[in-house]
């Protein structure tokens, strides 16, 4: 990097500090060094060295404004040009428990750089270069690591420090298609059983990086299955290994998921926990070469495991949706209405993630694919779902106000009367009608169906319903 490649929120910060004092970090430095590219950074974290931490403050303010953000340690958080900006001076830190629970900390202008640098996890990570002028700053190799695509520890008991570093030396490692060390193989084999001290927020975190991020996440998955990890923190799918599936597959369950997995593609973490997730309940239901209700038992799993891990409410109900319904009869022959109550039932959004699921599972067999029956099937769906018919309630030509309109007429209830679960059947069975025959869906029609439905209840059926 040389001055005319800084990026103009570096050059602010160098204008308003001392010369000498600010250095790039963290994940910056190494993607730099990764990747070639320094045009368009993803973060901004810079350590000043030599300053207090009022003088920092006092000399960003200049900028904007500043706000002191984090409870064990003071960084400054600023706002250039539309980015979020991490700032502070050089800290050290001395474990005084286990698990990421305790620590002295020290920071301001007596810590060296070098010793700020010391406190990283892996030395890939514990580099700088200076600003402006671009001069790397690397005590611990960190350079050599990059060039090898190595994943060292900078310190022997990292691990033990902070337990969420050996998830995110598998997220790394499938990430950027990285090597664990001998030594940060061993080291994470020994911690492993400190993971357990992590919340399940954070490694929803690093989750999301794995899933998201990573061309093939299977390759940090087996880290996390090597170290014991997976049996600790994700029992559910380690139950997978060594469970033996019918002739349409190559792998046991664990090994299939995780090439469904690698084969969903990458961005779209709803689609890829469902694809890890899909099968996780076959160990379960595993009867001979069947496994009856698998997708119904690891839907209920799938939830389970998603809540663990403080996942949202709209996660949890799609991938629980996906994986339910992953089963789902691929008949290019079926006919309309079957076709109608297919989409209701997975639902129109859901679709081309249902479809891009069945593609993973397909791949992720490790077998030929046998047809094409799965694409007409797509083509078909898409054909009837481009005809908008009635999929749901309030796709009908009529609604609630209008059934008890009529049961009102027909004296099954008084005035009164403002509705109960009875309205909804009597709609559900319209939607069904229509469902069987969109031509139905008018106003007369469906008022007609309403009155021959109703007159067709015996008088207890009436007054059980309608009362």
């Amino acid at each position: 990097m040389n001055a005319m490649s800084l990026h103009p929120i570096d050059r602010l910060l160098a204008d308003a500090l001392p010369p000498g004092r600010l250095f790039s970090v963290g994940g910056r430095v190494r993607d730099e060094l990764r990747l070639g590219d320094a045009s368009e950074p993803k973060d901004f974290d810079y350590v000043v060295t030599g300053l207090s931490f009022a003088q920092i403050e006092e000399r960003l303010k200049a900028l904007g404004r500043v706000d002191l953000v984090g409870e064990s340690f003071a960084v400054l958080k600023l706002t250039l040009l539309g980015q979020s900006v991490d700032i502070a001076p050089p800290r050290r830190e001395r474990s005084t428990g286990v698990g990421h629970r305790a620590f002295d900390i020290e920071s301001g202008a007596g810590v060296t750089l070098e010793e700020d640098l010391g406190r990283r996890d892996f030395r890939m990570n514990a580099i700088a270069r200076a600003l402006p002028g671009g001069t790397l700053v690397d005590p611990y190799r960190g350079v050599a690591d990059i060039a090898a695509k190595r994943i060292d520890l900078v310190f022997p008991t990292a691990f033990r420090e902070d337990p969420l570093r050996m998830l995110r030396a598998a997220q790394f490692a499938a990430r950027f298609g990285f090597t664990l060390s001998a030594e940060t193989r061993l080291a994470m084999r020994e911690a492993a059983p400190l993971a357990a001290t992590v919340s399940g927020e954070r490694i929803m975190d690093e989750l999301q990086k794995l899933l998201n991020l990573s061309a093939r996440p299977s390759v940090g998955w087996r880290l996390l299955e090597e170290s014991g990890l997976l049996t600790l923190l994700f029992p559910e799918l380690r139950e997978g290994r060594n469970v033996e599936q019918n002739e349409w597959h190559a792998y046991d369950v664990l090994d299939h998921n995780l090439a469904t997995l690698d084969a969903a593609p990458p961005g779209d973490l709803i689609l890829r926990l469902a694809a890890l997730l899909h099968d996780v309940g076959k160990p379960r239901t595993k009867d001979g070469p069947h496994f009856y209700r698998h997708e119904q038992v690891g839907a209920e799993m799938t939830r389970a495991f998603l809540q663990r891990f403080r996942f949202s409410g709209e996660v949890i109900d799609e991938v629980d949706s996906l994986v339910r319904n992953h089963m789902y009869v691929a008949d290019p022959n079926l006919g309309d209405p079957a076709l109608r109550r297919f989409i209701r039932r997975v639902g129109p959004a859901r679709l081309e993630r249902q479809f891009a699921l069945r593609s993973a599972d397909i791949l992720g067999s490790g077998l030929p694919k046998r047809d094409d029956s799965n694409e007409r099937f797509e083509a078909r769906v898409r054909a009837e779902l481009a005809k908008k018919p009635p999929l749901g309630i309030r796709d009908l030509a009529i609604g609630g106000e209008d059934v008890i309109s009529v049961m009102r007429a027909r004296g099954l209830v008084n005035a009164s009367f403002r509705g109960d679960k009875s309205v909804g059947a009597a709609l559900a069975l319209l939607l069904e009608k229509v469902t069987e025959e969109p031509g139905h869906n008018e106003r007369d029609s469906l008022l007609a169906l309403l009155e021959e439905y109703l007159a067709s209840a015996s008088p207890e059926s009436e007054h059980k319903s309608f009362t």
